[in-house]
């Protein structure tokens, strides 16, 4: 029998379809390799002169082991906003930043197989890049997001991350910050705080935890295998995560994505973390977290349509196919 779920913090519904539902395993389908050539890659050490200039570096012995660049296609550029009515439509000039953080010189390696203390480093870089960006009385939002895999949205083969930073609040993050800040004001607690409480004390979703953070399949995924890599204690943004937040949030997220992996034969995935905005209102309410969303199945005409998601896997069915992964 399908069953429908509500997201406690959107009040989003998704369809869990266990009428036409897949057995995990159903959906592991090795990933055709990304042609590439390593001599032409802009990511590659030697070649370190066709991205745009350097905006920041980890080095080792030396040897850079992350850069961040500008996009050399950005979606948004550096200005102040300027803002225009045309009747009832609104413009803005897109002012903003577009930067690419290459996560290794390897050309063939990829997230999942770096050694924790490289993903941690990756994670510190994340924050510095947000915070200093944040100082901008322009910008309003920093989202650092991934995208792996053809099909998920990578142009280029070599591993890497993307950060916006965009001079309006998105409209989900603002929508989770209202369905928090509601929840707050019916039962003085954080929704996320308390969904982090119950899913440890159920175990049905849960696939890992440490000291710092829990990673699960949230009650009401979008997508099969949706995972959350939540803070057991509240955080709001970058700027509160220190270096053992940072080290024990690349752990799990090392771990799912090494699960997620062996399970489903390395799919494409996208990740993007959401945190609070730079200022505002209600910021308080928000709850840092990384959502990981392998590309295992496609939004089609009903989705778009109608707003709903159609998963044919049920959470706690793949929370146990990876804790067995």
């Amino acid at each position: 029998m399908p069953e429908l779920r509500k997201d406690p913090v959107l009040g989003r519904w998704v369809i869990i379809s266990t009428e036409r539902a897949r057995r995990p395993s159903d959906f592991a389908t090795a990933r055709q390799p990304e042609p590439s050539d390593p001599g032409r890659c802009p990511f590659c050490p030697g070649n370190e002169h066709q991205t745009p200039p350097e905006i920041a570096r980890r080095e080792r012995d030396g040897n850079w082991t992350i850069r961040v660049v500008p996009n050399k296609f950005p979606a948004l550029v550096p200005g102040a906003p300027e803002r225009r009515g045309e009747g009832i439509y609104d413009r803005m000039n897109g002012v903003g930043a577009h930067e690419v953080i290459i996560e290794s010189p390897d050309h063939a390696a990829e997230l999942a197989d770096l050694e924790t203390d490289r993903i941690a480093d990756l994670m510190g870089v994340f924050r510095e890049r947000a915070t200093d960006l944040a100082r901008d009385p322009n910008i309003r939002y920093v989202l650092v997001f991934k995208n792996h895999g053809r099909s998920a949205g990578a142009s280029l083969a070599h591993s890497h991350c993307q950060l916006i930073a965009t001079p309006v609040v998105p409209v989900l993050v603002r929508n989770e910050i209202e369905g928090a800040g509601r929840y707050f004001e019916f039962r003085g607690r954080c929704i996320y705080c308390d969904i982090v409480k119950q899913e440890l004390e159920e175990q049905t979703r849960v696939i890992a935890e440490n000291e710092r953070f829990v990673s699960f399949e949230p009650f009401a995924p979008r997508f099969p295998f949706e995972t959350w890599i939540v803070a057991r204690e509240h955080r709001c943004g970058w700027d509160a995560l220190d270096q053992e937040h940072q080290a024990d949030l690349a752990e799990l997220l090392r771990d799912a994505l090494g699960r997620i992996n062996r399970a489903l034969a390395r799919p494409d995935y996208n990740f993007l973390v959401h945190v609070a905005p730079t200022s505002g209102p209600g910021n308080e309410r928000h709850h840092f977290h990384l959502e990981l969303m392998p590309k295992l199945t496609q939004i089609a005409g009903f989705e778009v349509g109608s707003g709903f998601y159609i998963n044919p896997v049920p959470p706690e069915d793949a929370a146990r196919f990876l804790r067995e992964a």
